[in-house]
């Protein structure tokens, strides 16, 4: 029998949605802050040859020009004020994470409630600065020496990287916005317009080369198939979940007996969601990053790096996928699923496995379970980005289409979906109360005359 909630969320329609004021207040404003956002990515960096940047992105745009691009919402290709995306804030924050996992200090900041987590969101703002000062002085310093600009100097090194480093601390003010007054994740939401964006003109470009015949039919037909096909797939792994049995003993609170009762605690198969693809992603484009401008003149180190680990490369398939798997064991263990903090709760709350004692058993028995979910779900990380870039080199697609953004739009669609119908579960649970307060004052009024 279907809950009182799932019943509410089946009646959900367009006339509740209309009544629903503060969601359509929220959903307004998460659009009208992502316009800012698109507006900034075709404002450009002052001092950039225009002409010449074109012609050099129409040329890089089937390889590592087209993932960065896809990354940043097509404002790298533009070499907009958005240059840098959202990247290096994701960067720091999953550094900080990882540390706040590790690092006593940062440990004991995690405990302290809300003013501990004003200071690490503090000290993850000075690390999306040192970061994006690092990227941005790299690539001011290669399109410099590519020739994409006007007039080279350190007056154009300096207003590029104070350019690039405002654009991303901006998106990161927007994303914040975002989160708290808006709809779902900014941050997340951000990502998921710039990856958007790119999709129309990219699967044009791809349908345009099938007309030219440079790409055949049948090519075309199993790409579109195989992406329908992913989507699916990430969808119904991202939707696993592995229920384990918990059991509540009878107990007593003050004057009243509480019965047992029995629960489920779900873990899914893929507890790290799309951060462990987001962070292998970054380190595999960091060198790239900065030599995607420079042309030619790349030392010899950055050339052997770029020549052993470029898109498509064996040995970069290997990085990617060993990358992977390895955040996604290191940080599930240390930030999504703790399975000491999760075996301690559940021993402080009376509840317990059956046929498992609490305390230390039950987190080795947490320990066996999620390291046998984390082989399938690391191995569907790995599938799914590596199947792309596989097809990309071999079938020579001239447009990106990485595993990593398919990730990302499906995670990010499926959560804002949810908190919309939070958000709109909330409101009819108002106007319910309302209703039934009414009619109590109703009754009471009627009952007051008859005494009159």
């Amino acid at each position: 029998m279907a809950s009182a909630a799932e019943q509410m969320a089946a009646n959900m329609s367009w006339g509740a949605f209309g009544k629903a004021t503060e969601l359509r207040q929220r959903i307004l404003f998460t659009i009208g802050l992502l316009i800012v956002y698109r507006i900034g990515t075709y404002i450009p960096v002052p001092g950039i040859d225009g002409s010449e940047l074109r012609n050099f992105m129409e040329g890089a745009a089937s390889g590592i020009g087209g993932i960065l691009s896809m990354f940043t919402g097509g404002a790298l290709a533009r070499m907009g004020i958005f240059a840098l995306g959202i990247m290096p804030y994701i960067s720091a924050s999953i550094i900080v994470q990882l540390l706040a996992a590790q690092w006593a200090p940062l440990q004991q900041l995690k405990k302290e409630g809300d003013a501990g987590r004003k200071k690490i969101n503090q000290y993850t703002r000075y690390g999306t600065v040192l970061l994006a000062t690092f990227q941005a002085f790299g690539i001011a310093a290669s399109l410099e020496s590519g020739g994409l600009v006007t007039d080279p100097g350190w007056f154009f090194r300096i207003s590029c990287v104070v350019t690039l480093v405002g654009g991303t601390m901006f998106l990161m003010w927007l994303g914040e916005q975002i989160t708290a007054r808006g709809i779902g994740n900014g941050i997340s939401l951000i990502i998921f317009v710039g990856i958007v964006a790119e999709v129309p003109a990219a699967v044009a470009q791809f349908l345009a080369q099938g007309r030219s015949g440079s790409i055949s039919p049948v090519v075309i037909i199993g790409v579109m198939v195989m992406i329908v096909a992913v989507i699916a797939f990430v969808v119904f792994m991202e939707r696993a979940l592995r229920k384990v049995h918990i059991q509540y003993p009878r107990r007593q609170v003050g004057m009243k007996m509480y019965e047992g009762s029995n629960s489920h605690l779900p873990i899914k198969v893929n507890p790290a969601g799309v951060i462990p693809a987001i962070f292998a992603s970054a380190l595999l484009l960091l060198p790239t990053t900065l030599a995607t401008f420079s042309g030619g003149t790349t030392g010899p180190v950055m050339s052997t790096i770029l020549a052993y680990f470029g898109p498509g490369q064996p040995l970069y398939l290997l990085f990617f996928v060993s990358m992977i798997v390895f955040f996604a064991y290191f940080y599930t263990r240390n930030v999504a699923f703790k399975t000491e903090e999760v075996a301690e709760n559940l021993k402080n709350q009376g509840g317990y496995i059956p046929a498992i004692r609490p305390g230390k058993k039950t987190e080795e028995y947490l320990d066996y379970i999620v390291t046998r979910l984390l082989v399938i779900g690391s191995a569907y990380l790995a599938a799914v980005c590596l199947l792309p870039e596989i097809l990309r080199s071999q079938l020579s697609i001239p447009f990106y289409f990485g595993g990593t953004s398919v990730l990302i739009v499906v995670s990010v669609t499926m959560d804002t979906i949810q908190q919309v119908q939070s958000h709109m579960l909330a409101h009819q649970y108002e106007g319910l109360i309302e209703k039934s307060q009414l009619r109590g004052k109703k009754r009471g009024g009627r009952k007051g005359t008859a005494r009159r």
